[in-house]
């Protein structure tokens, strides 16, 4: 038999071993049947206490993981190929300059230059892969701690906040750009009452902390106290609502909008008119709140002040400036005289009303654009959201930096926290809602896909936390609010 001269064998063992690399890349792309195929038959032979449905879930879970390790390992050894071409090219650079050899200090200097580069390369390329992996199991875990339990739909426009009531009957409250102010039955989605006394958009509502009492901010520049008294209809059977989704879920931004009227009796009780009017702000109120005790009520308007008002006389107490541009909301501590306001002007201030001899103020910087919202927890923190998509934890005793920072991809709105499970529920622009812990650890993203969830930007949230049915609500421009059930024991196991 012919022979086969040198370079010709050495050419020959190259293109062999291209088309090995390019064989096992095409095995890592193959499908998950071919991948999962042993494993699934070998465990169907096996005794399992665990559903059949999980089993897969599992199976697909490693799969994917597998398939990950097997692109990671394939890139990793092809940037070693690349290092050690570039050291053998930086080598023989060195002894061909002008005939003379570079010093060993100045080549080991470019060599580490250029394996710095690769190795940055190389553990970007592992972050990467990994976090997919990472998002795999939160996605498992969003499914079974987080459930879609009810829609609230009725308003002709969208909702810009949801609160839920302190004292009995709980009720659900919603303000929307309509002009209205929705009450709701939390079990039936039904609506049970109707405010209409604005004249200009409704942008956030808040229950008295001991009576019947709805406060509400609106766009034609007031905020009213209104009275409410609604019977709570007799409970129907929950359907199951929750579908599974994943972290890419279908866009479904082209989904028809909720019918407006459709949970909207004919005979819905219609409140007209306010026991108070608060009047004296020069711009849209966008936020209100009350403050301990039910006999103060704090607003924040786009006239860059907020005002404190005694309720009972619509008497102006004091006006609180200091912000150099529009405010864009207010929140009060639930058991002392604090009130937080937040502003376009990229800060937050913390005013102390607890002496009555001193109205001191603080001011928090560390965000770059503007501040959405700034709630208090119980104890010495306040958690802050922005526009630029962070959210921030502050100790109230070291206002210099935040003690923690969630980065997100999308801006933030008004952010709330479950006080005694310390959980943070951020709705954002893009549709999402996650959920995070007081140190910045994710714990879920709300589902959303094509049948389930906000359709638009998701404007505020509210936590219920002994609600048996749902504990946490979200409300969107999509013109509908949602009420979830969260799991809260599941979300920190898992964490």
């Amino acid at each position: 038999m012919p022979t086969e001269s040198g370079s010709c064998s050495t050419a020959r063992q190259a293109k062999q071993k291209r088309k090995s690399h390019s064989l096992s890349i095409r095995r890592t792309n193959s499908s998950e049947q071919e991948r999962t195929g042993l494993p699934r038959e070998m465990l169907e032979g096996q005794d399992s206490k665990l559903p059949s449905s999980v089993r897969n879930t599992l199976l697909e879970l490693f799969g994917q993981i597998e398939r990950e390790f097997e692109n990671l390992y394939i890139e990793n050894l092809e940037l070693r190929r690349e290092i050690e071409t570039l050291n053998e090219r930086l080598a023989a650079e060195g002894q061909a300059i002008d005939g003379a050899e570079l010093s060993k200090g100045q080549l080991k200097t470019k060599a580490s230059h250029s394996t710095s580069q690769l190795s940055q390369k190389l553990k970007t390329t592992y972050k990467a892969s990994t976090s997919k992996i990472v998002s795999s199991f939160k996605t498992t875990t969003s499914r079974a701690a987080c459930q879609l339990v009810k829609e609230y739909i009725g308003h002709r426009d969208g909702i810009w906040d949801v609160s839920v009531a302190r004292t009995q009957p709980v009720v659900l409250g919603t303000a929307s750009a309509d002009h209205t102010a929705l009450l709701w039955s939390i079990e039936t989605g039904r609506s049970l009452a109707k405010y209409t006394g604005h004249v200009g958009s409704v942008n956030s509502i808040k229950f008295h902390p001991s009576e019947q009492l709805a406060l509400t901010a609106s766009g034609d520049q007031t905020a009213h106290v209104w009275r409410y008294a609604v019977q709570l209809p007799t409970p129907q059977p929950v359907a199951d609502t929750s579908q599974v989704c994943g972290e890419d879920e279908v866009d479904c931004s082209d989904k028809d909008e909720p019918e407006a009227d459709a949970d909207v009796p004919s005979d819905c009780p219609t409140v007209r008119a306010p026991l108070t009017s608060l009047k004296s702000h020069q711009g849209v109120v966008i936020a209100a709140d009350w403050l301990v005790g039910g006999k103060q009520a704090v607003t924040a308007s786009w006239d860059r002040s907020a005002n404190l008002y005694d309720v009972e006389t619509s008497e102006l107490v004091h006006s609180l400036t200091g912000h150099d541009q529009e405010l864009t909301h207010c929140c009060t501590h639930p058991t002392q005289r604090l009130v937080v306001t937040s502003s376009r002007d990229t800060t937050f201030r913390l005013w102390d009303f607890r002496d009555p001899s001193i109205h001191s103020v603080n001011v928090f910087q560390g965000h770059t654009d503007t501040v959405t919202s700034a709630v208090f927890t119980v104890g010495d923190n306040v958690v802050s959201g922005s526009d630029d998509r962070t959210v921030k934890v502050w100790d109230l005793k070291n206002m210099r930096s935040p003690i923690a920072t969630i980065r997100t991809d999308s801006a933030i709105n008004r952010i709330n926290v479950c006080v005694g499970q310390k959980i943070i529920a951020l709705p954002h622009d893009n549709r999402q809602v996650r959920l995070f812990d007081m140190s910045g650890v994710r714990l879920a993203r709300l589902p959303r896909s094509s049948r389930q969830g906000h359709r638009r930007m998701v404007c505020g949230s509210a936590w219920s936390e002994d609600h048996p049915v749902c504990n946490l609500f979200t409300c969107g421009f999509d013109r509908q609010a949602i009420g979830w059930n969260i799991n809260i024991p599941a979300l920190l196991q898992d964490k």
